[in-house]
């Protein structure tokens, strides 16, 4: 077990460093990518041969602390954030995330013919909110290592074009910064990646882009309550009821964020007690990735090829177009 976790332990140290590298801080790109890196790299490596010992530190680490993280991430999140913007936000949220896992899926298993785990999380991570809810998803459908390594690449590959492309595509719509911080919100990757899209814009788009954002993280719970459900009816239908007793997947770690939420609305914690839990949540969530990495064999991503990328590049148009029209429409004037 400590093996395990020592070795996750020590590739997150590794990501980390990386990540405040001063070059690399102008990327936008944050520990969870170098670290899921580092641990792909070294798993496949001979040298990973020789090391014993390290299965169940790793499987704690993918299993546990990455639940653990999901429910830590709570306490970035209010209700208070969520009624700021009014109902419309939820619609347009909630339109975003059914339309984008929607056709996410039915293109990745119907058109590309993907797998359904890897049609799902890469579809979870366009819509919601990139590589946490890859993770969240992954924790729930009980996903293969080399789908969820290859759903975190195409969203972090995407997420970081979108820090470059939205600022540039402000000043040619012509919109109020406010609505332009609701689109940013409602159709970015990243909360990374939001706020530095929004940030590149102006402080009122910075401010209505993260709450939006914020409102979709929201709708990772009532997702994985729907996706374990339909998971667990391909379970039987495939005959693997047999295997876990014909039990339903239900993600308890999202009732654990969703009690962390309440939590952090009705408390007032503190600003560095409260820092100090959503830091303690991306950590364990990044040791996560580094289990998820290292576990990942580079073989099972050859056999995925191109199309999860394929499929995330169909997402981001859907993504980057479909909102253009639909959030003007729906907020009007902000």
């Amino acid at each position: 077990m400590f093996r395990g976790l020592g070795l996750c332990a020590f590739l997150t140290l590794a990501g980390y460093g990386l990540a405040a590298l001063p070059p690399v801080q102008k990327t936008g790109l944050g520990p969870l990518v170098f670290t899921l890196l580092l641990g792909l790299v070294i798993g496949n490596l001979r040298l990973s041969k020789r090391l014993s010992g390290v299965s169940a530190g790793l499987q704690f680490s993918a299993r546990w602390l990455l639940r653990t993280g999901i429910v830590l991430f709570g306490f970035s999140l209010t209700l208070q954030q969520l009624i700021g913007l009014g109902p419309k936000i939820i619609v347009l949220d909630m339109l975003v995330v059914l339309t984008i896992t929607t056709a996410g899926y039915w293109l990745g298993t119907r058109w590309l013919k993907l797998d359904r785990d890897t049609a799902i999380l890469t579809s979870a991570g366009s819509a919601i909110c990139g590589a946490a809810a890859v993770l969240a998803t992954e924790s729930a459908i009980r996903a293969r290592p080399a789908a969820t390594s290859m759903a975190v690449a195409t969203v972090v590959l995407f997420g970081t074009l979108a820090m470059f492309i939205y600022p540039v595509l402000y000043p040619l719509l012509g919109w109020e910064q406010g609505l332009y911080g609701i689109y940013i919100g409602s159709t970015v990757h990243e909360v990374a990646q939001v706020v530095a899209a929004g940030g590149a814009v102006g402080q009122e788009a910075l401010a209505n882009a993260v709450i939006v954002k914020l409102v979709r993280v929201m709708l990772l719970v009532p997702f994985l309550l729907i996706v374990g459900q339909i998971w667990t009816r391909y379970r039987r239908t495939e005959g693997g009821a047999e295997n876990d007793g014909g039990k339903l997947t239900i993600p308890w770690f999202a009732f654990g964020f969703i009690a962390v939420v309440l939590l952090n609305s009705l408390l007032h914690m503190p600003q560095p007690i409260q820092g100090g839990l959503v830091f303690t949540g991306h950590v364990a969530m990044t040791m996560a990735m580094a289990a998820l990495g290292y576990q990942t064999r580079i073989e099972a991503l050859r056999h995925l090829g191109l199309k999860p990328f394929i499929l995330a590049l169909c997402l981001f148009g859907a993504l980057l177009a479909g909102g253009a029209l639909v959030t003007p429409a729906l907020i009007g004037a902000a």
